[in-house]
């Protein structure tokens, strides 16, 4: 299977979306400890466009196919790797420290970086899942140990990173607030299993949130995923030794009220899912694996496109994620099979 050439899209100098080709590249050859997968599916996420945009400079492979998630089948293995041809897997981590990405028919991936899929679960529902699924579990358990019974507000709950935070918070015995921008947007919120939702274009958040916060109690746990936060709304809806959860907006500057912030003791976690060990984000794979295999955690899927029309996909991830120009509910799938 290592011979020949498959479809990808790639680019070779950073810049718009436009600078995204597709066509023939040769098929990878697996290393000692990798595998090739048959790309079934592969996730857009932000990531991908701010390291495509060049905001987020890192050394790149020339050319350079962009995607970190993916879900597929092994077809070859390295002389130490311990997958199994024929084997159902699922990865994240992709595009990065030098590896190429997941927008192609083929991708050689380190077997740590690899999970099992479970039988049930699709490679559409496992790829749109995946970045996202792995860094909601982190922050919740690794960086912030919820326990049943907090409250947790995440911004944003129809988002990817959001709508997975609501989700997990909830299978795992917390109360859950969010925000919507629309009453659809807002029933697949309480869908996941948010307890109250926030209309933020039709409400004022500062009005409804320290309503909600009266009768549910104060806020454990504020995953922020919004690029510019706001902590003058945050900090006074917190818990006693609350924590508060950064993930999002390397240029934001925000105005830090401190008096407020360590008179309740807080803590201030900033973490980046790719900062992850490989062990860690396969503690956290693995429980994913549990929960999408009996439906707590259902990642949804909101538009699917071929990799000849990977340069479209990133545009419509910036119109989701920077110009917040979209509506689109769900993940951005390239899918190698479909012309």
């Amino acid at each position: 299977m290592s011979a020949g050439q498959m479809r990808a899209a790639w680019f070779t100098e950073t810049g718009p979306p436009d600078v995204i080709r597709s066509g023939l590249l040769p098929v990878p050859v697996p290393g000692s400890r990798q595998a090739l997968v048959r790309v079934e599916a592969a996730a857009c996420n932000p990531i991908d466009t701010y390291i495509r945009a060049g905001t987020v400079r890192l050394p790149l492979p020339r050319p350079y196919i962009p995607g970190c998630d993916l879900a597929g089948t092994v077809v070859a293995v390295g002389a130490d790797c311990e997958l199994q041809i024929g084997d159902r897997v699922w990865g994240s981590n992709q595009g990065l420290s030098g590896r190429q990405g997941t927008f192609s028919e083929f991708c050689a991936v380190d077997q740590q970086w690899l999970y099992p899929l479970p039988e049930s679960v699709s490679a559409k529902h496992a790829a749109a899942g995946a970045l996202v699924g792995i860094t909601a579990h982190l922050g919740l358990f690794l960086h912030a140990g919820l326990q049943p019974g907090e409250t947790v507000f995440v911004n944003g709950g129809s988002g990817g990173v959001g709508s997975a935070v609501v989700q997990l918070a909830k299978a795992a015995g917390a109360q859950v607030i969010t925000t919507a921008g629309s009453p659809e947007k807002a029933e697949l919120c309480r869908l996941s299993g948010a307890d109250h939702v926030i209309l933020y274009r039709d409400e004022d958040i500062d009005q409804r949130l320290p309503e909600i916060v009266g009768r549910t109690g104060l806020i454990h746990l504020w995953f922020e995923t919004l690029r510019m936060p706001s902590l003058d709304r945050c900090i006074p809806q917190m818990a006693m030794r609350g924590r508060i959860i950064f993930m999002a907006g390397r240029d934001s500057r925000p105005e830090f009220p401190v008096g407020p912030f360590y008179v309740r003791d807080l803590r201030a976690i900033g973490f980046a899912m790719f900062n992850a060990s490989a062990d860690e984000q396969r503690q956290s794979a693995l429980e994913l694996n549990n929960m999408l295999a009996d439906g707590r955690y259902r990642p949804a899927v909101g538009a699917e496109f071929g990799i000849a029309a990977a340069a479209q996909a990133h545009l419509l991830q910036e119109q989701k994620t920077i110009r917040n120009e979209s509506s689109i509910h769900g993940k951005i799938l390239i899918l190698p099979g479909m012309t």
